[in-house]
């Protein structure tokens, strides 16, 4: 995303205000622990100026519960690298409290959270591989948010570059 520098007023600091993305933990995951490349051009995204994740309270619980699983520390310099990139993640990410309700539900109550947190920060985006975070897709969109997998972001992201 950038700036339209003959825009002004309203408009223009409505260009220039980044995006809001909410990464659900498998995502994280993907992004941070496996490398996968579909969320490469999230990594991108999120290192330019353009991109700004979501957290929350919630989310952050979920993630550390899910980083203290065996399988993600296999040994301390594993784990002092998971550390790390959730450091970097708290510190860049902006954290907001879960104020709004999502007008859809999700038919898995673990996943709630994560539309919550897209409503409540005003996300543009919902990135995720979960089935019934996916279903909602088009109820979303009609309220003006994208639940995508990271593989349709990157298409949607790479084209935008």
């Amino acid at each position: 995303m950038t700036a339209d520098p003959s825009a002004t007023g309203p408009a223009a600091s409505a260009i220039a205000r980044p995006q809001v993305v909410v990464v659900d933990t498998n995502v994280w995951l993907d992004l941070h622990y496996f490398v996968d490349r579909d969320c490469q051009s999230l990594a991108a995204a999120l290192a330019s100026k353009g991109w700004v994740a979501a957290r929350c309270e919630q989310t952050d619980a979920e993630l550390a519960t899910v980083l203290r699983r065996p399988r993600f520390s296999p040994g301390p310099a594993e784990r002092s690298r998971l550390h790390a990139c959730l450091r970097q993640w708290q510190a860049g990410a902006r954290l907001f409290a879960l104020s709004v309700p999502a007008p859809c539900r999700c038919r898995d109550p673990e996943d709630q959270k994560f539309l919550d947190l897209a409503w409540s920060a005003q996300a543009a985006v919902l990135l995720t591989k979960d089935r019934a975070l996916l279903a909602l897709a088009r109820q979303a969109r009609r309220s003006g948010l994208a639940i995508l997998t990271p593989r349709e972001f990157a298409s949607r992201f790479d084209q935008l570059r």
